[in-house]
């Protein structure tokens, strides 16, 4: 099985940028408030009780996520309807990019984001431009708990997952998009603790960039995340 550290840091530091300006926080509520509204009851709401799991692994107080859960169960269908938008397109240096987020008003938010690549240089594509670049995979974090690279292997052989790598504290799985619950329902069968699962977009070859090119992506990303309803960024490329 290959390993997949290079992206997975990538991905990593812009978790962690998210989280100094508050974007974290802000997606998880709304994804919970979404799953919410249809059964508040994590016992009997499996989506919600993984999103939960998710917001607490990204260090998202419980009282927050309680006060989400019950506001989403208040409002009920009088509530703010949140819908899905992914948008793609090519960064500077021509690097394939896919911008996810979760919006009341899509009127609102693709002038922004149209806005962000412009200003940027970079080009806002149609539907399916650069999909085919990135393999839509599932991301499930486990806590190693002690065991070994081989019997994790075995683990996650028996679940179903495509691909892990190991970590003497976390261990990364990594699964088919739609066999993400399955695979994740075989982790925590075979004792594992869960801590994380979500879908996620993988380069299938990411190009290496440095330099100038490096500098103008940070600054194009930097302006993606300043609009509130941008959760996610995914680059086809890699650099030190």
């Amino acid at each position: 099985m290959s390993g997949h550290s290079k992206w997975h840091s990538i991905r990593h530091k812009k978790a962690a940028n998210d989280a100094k300006r508050g974007k974290v926080l802000t997606k998880h509520s709304k994804l919970i408030m979404v799953a919410a509204k249809s059964d508040p009851n994590p016992d009997s709401n499996a989506s919600l009780r993984t999103l939960i799991s998710n917001a607490k692994s990204d260090g998202v107080p419980k009282d927050n996520i309680d006060r989400v859960i019950k506001k989403a169960a208040g409002e009920g269908k009088d509530g703010i309807v949140y819908q899905s938008v992914l948008y793609e397109g090519y960064a500077p240096g021509g690097v394939a990019v896919i911008v996810e987020g979760l919006t009341d008003n899509i009127h609102r938010t693709y002038p922004e984001v149209r806005t962000a690549f412009n200003k940027s240089g970079a080009n806002l594509g149609a539907e399916g431009s650069v999909q085919f670049m990135f393999d839509h995979i599932g991301l499930i974090i486990v806590k190693t708990g002690g065991k070994s690279e081989d019997e994790i292997f075995e683990c996650v052989m028996e679940a179903g997952a495509d691909d892990f790598e190991y970590g003497e504290d976390e261990t990364i799985v990594f699964s088919p998009f739609t066999a993400l619950g399955a695979v994740r329902d075989g982790l925590e069968s075979a004792g594992l603790e869960v801590t994380k699962s979500e879908p996620q977009y993988k380069p299938k070859d990411p190009q290496q960039i440095d330099g100038e090119t490096v500098e103008q992506i940070e600054s194009f990303v930097e302006k993606l995340e300043e609009i509130d309803d941008v959760d996610e960024i995914y680059l086809a490329a890699e650099w030190e």
